[in-house]
């Protein structure tokens, strides 16, 4: 706790919650009527933007009756920046603007606060401060025109209420001096020797390469997701395409595209083959493979080949094991079993199928609804 001026009637203690490290008491003294007269002292308190500071105030009264007396806050910094604490149950509440995200001024009802101390008692109060999170980054501050000050000096004044009535210029009978100093938060000076850790400018020295390379170093932890087709950013899946040598297809989709690029060098080594079709035609539709199901033709995605021994009456049956007539070389049937109301771009389809298929080799296509899954 840092002590501060005292008079023979009240003292007035001020206790930054957080102290630097760079602040170095000018002088100690005792408190109460034996404080020794003439001497000062400056407390520093040190803010960062967006967060809130607290400053505890302890009132002293030495006086054998209650004293009413009136605490008013100076300073060059803006006092909406400071709000009062006088019920420890209440909590401050600085107004914000979220469009602007500036902290909006509070009014004149910070400057003066009335309180009663007990006779040989004292009273606490809470001063918090929280200074715009934009301070740095703000208008004012890129203006070029005036250099952005960091230093505050600030003054807490008490007033006996009695002696405040009889004149505007009543001196105070307790004063305070203390500096507010805007800093900005900075993790890279944990790694540095304790010796440079004390020093101010070395502090705001390394927040600005901080700020240049922070960006650098998170986007390594999340450098795997800028890998993956599924969550990489839309503007790199041209650069994720041409690293497996895959042509991005205008007409489909951005999730349908996510999701051929993650898996084409599957499709590669599968190429001209059932497997490969079928797992390609998943791919786009997100129709089952029912790998489980043994009977091609019960699958969700079938393709099939004609092929029978002929007409043998008795041992065959036309349209199942068996066609009339010359059958075509290297032809099969692929026949897509879709959901009710799910719409399946037939054009599109054929196109994978030309794509992937042999260049000899014919095929039929038929889409039909499911109706094993629509009666039940």
């Amino acid at each position: 706790m840092v002590p501060a001026l005292t008079s023979k009637s009240v003292s007035l203690q001020i206790s930054p919650k957080q102290i630097s490290a760079t602040t170095t008491p000018r002088g100690s003294r005792m408190l109460g009527a034996e404080a020794t007269e003439g001497w000062q002292q400056s407390s520093e308190v040190v803010v960062h933007p967006g967060e809130l500071c607290q400053v505890a105030l302890e009132i002293k009264n030495w006086e054998s009756q209650p004293q009413h007396l009136t605490l008013k806050l100076d300073g060059t910094f803006p006092l909406e920046w400071c709000q009062v604490q006088t019920d420890a149950l209440s909590a401050p509440q600085f107004g914000t603007d979220p469009e602007q995200k500036r902290i909006q001024p509070l009014g004149a009802a910070i400057a003066l606060v009335t309180l009663e101390v007990a006779a040989k008692k004292s009273r606490h109060i809470d001063l918090w401060f929280l200074i715009p999170e934009d301070f740095f980054e703000g208008e004012d501050a890129l203006q070029g025109s005036k250099k952005k000050q960091l230093n505050f000096r600030g003054c807490l004044l008490i007033y006996a209420n009695q002696s405040l009535n009889q004149g505007a210029n009543s001196p105070p009978i307790q004063e305070s001096n203390f500096e507010l100093n805007v800093r900005p938060r900075s993790n890279y000076t944990e790694f540095l020797p304790v010796v440079y850790q004390e020093v101010d400018y070395i502090h705001r020295l390394i927040k600005v390469f901080e700020q240049a390379f922070d960006p650098v170093v998170n986007s390594f932890s999340s450098m795997w997701a800028h890998l993956d087709p599924l969550t990489a950013p839309q503007a790199l899946l041209p650069f994720l395409a041409h690293w497996v040598d895959w042509s991005i297809d205008s007409q489909l989709d951005l999730t349908h595209q996510r999701r051929l690029i993650r898996r084409a060098v599957e499709i590669y080594r599968c190429r001209g083959t059932r497997k490969g079709l079928r797992f390609y035609l998943h791919l786009y539709t997100g129709l089952a493979l029912d790998e489980q199901i043994e009977r091609e033709e019960d699958k969700s995605i079938s393709i099939t080949e004609p092929s029978g021994q002929g007409c043998v009456l008795g041992l065959a049956y036309v349209g199942v094991d068996a066609i009339i007539g010359g059958g075509k070389p290297y032809h099969f049937d692929v026949r897509l079993r879709t959901q009710p109301n799910s719409l399946i771009d037939e054009q599109l389809v054929r196109r994978i199928i030309e794509q992937e298929k042999p260049a000899f080799c014919s095929y039929s296509l038929r889409i039909e609804t499911d109706q094993r899954k629509t009666d039940n």
